[in-house]
Order: structure tokens, then sequence, then C-alpha cells
């Protein structure tokens, strides 16, 4: 009788051993992913609060291309609208995009080339484009092996009551991995 009690005992504390170190790992797994996330959000919202500064630079040297400038505006305000890290990916992909066609509109202003402020800008935001381009791989990396984790044995059976599910990956959109079309205006 004691020692089956012992036994049935020894069972259980090896299950509850278990559960914790699943759900130990889940929580960990879960927290770098939120982690890798706000490491992005931080590099959004720096390169987004340069965006007000490069249009109201550009707009001086370029009077006949509004259309560009009004996209990166556009691309900065969907940003504020983003809750999620799909939208906000999807917002930043916008704005990618918005600032490759300005960078490449500017090409043909030599003086705003030429203006040490843009240049600064411009240095600004590709450098942060870049750091937002390795997080984007950490993060991804990190939504990876936590999504693998939750779809295995015996992870899938606690991930359920435990509310976790799987998370999205930040990736690029389609259209955003073409090169910009460029058009420009000239005055009427």
């Amino acid at each position: 009788m004691i020692i089956t009690l012992l036994i049935v005992l020894g069972v259980l504390l090896v299950l509850a051993a278990v559960f914790v170190g699943i759900y130990n790992l889940l929580v960990q797994m879960k927290i770098n992913v939120e982690r890798a996330w706000a490491n992005i959000a931080v590099l959004l919202k720096q390169r987004f609060d340069e965006i007000p500064n490069l249009v109201k630079v550009c707009e001086g040297y370029m009077q006949y291309e509004k259309g560009v400038l009004e996209k990166v505006t556009l691309a900065r305000t969907s940003f504020l609208s983003a809750t999620t890290p799909k939208e906000a990916a999807g917002a930043n992909n916008m704005l990618s995009g918005a600032l490759k066609s300005l960078f490449a509109v500017s090409e043909n202003y030599p003086t705003l080339k030429a203006d040490g402020t843009f240049l600064h800008l411009q240095g600004r935001i590709s450098g942060v484009e870049t750091d937002i381009a390795s997080r984007r791989e950490y993060y991804n990396s990190a939504v990876a092996n936590y999504n693998t984790k939750i779809a295995q044995i015996p992870y899938v059976f606690f991930v359920g009551f435990m509310g976790y599910s799987a998370k999205e990956l930040f990736a690029a959109e389609e259209e955003t991995k073409k090169a910009p079309e460029i058009k420009f205006n000239t005055p009427s």
C-alpha cells in the first residue's frame, strides 16, 4: 500500500515537474518574441519620428513631386493606426517603398542632394532601415522557434489551455520586393 502510494506520488511529482518545465519554456519563448518585437517597434518609432523632418526638407526642393511626398506622409500615418505586428509590418513595408521612391526622385535635385540636413536625415533613416532589417531577422527567428515549439509534442497539448497561439512573422510584402516605379512630374 505504501509502495503504491509512493509510486503514485512519484509519478505525480514527475508530471508536475514536466508541466512546470514546459510552462517555463513556453513563457520564456513568448517573452523572447515580445522583446524582439519591442526592439523593432523602437526602431520603427525612430524612423517614424524622422519622416516629418525629411518631408519638410524635401518640400522646398521638390515642388513638382507632391505625389511622392504624399505617399511618404500617408505611409507614416498608416503606422499610427497599426496595432499588431502584422499591421506594423504592412505600414513598415509601405513606408520603406515610399522612402525608396523619395530617395530615388531626390537624385534629380542636385541642390537637395547637397543639403546637409537632407544628407543627415537620409543617412539616419538608411541606418535605421538597416537596423530594422537586422532586428526583423532576429524577431522572425524567435517567432519560428516559438511556433515550432508550440506545434511539437508534448507542448501542443498545453498551449491551448495556456492561451498560447502561433505568432506571425514580420515579412516583406511582395510589392515592396520590387524596385519602386519612378515618375517625374514636370511643371505645366
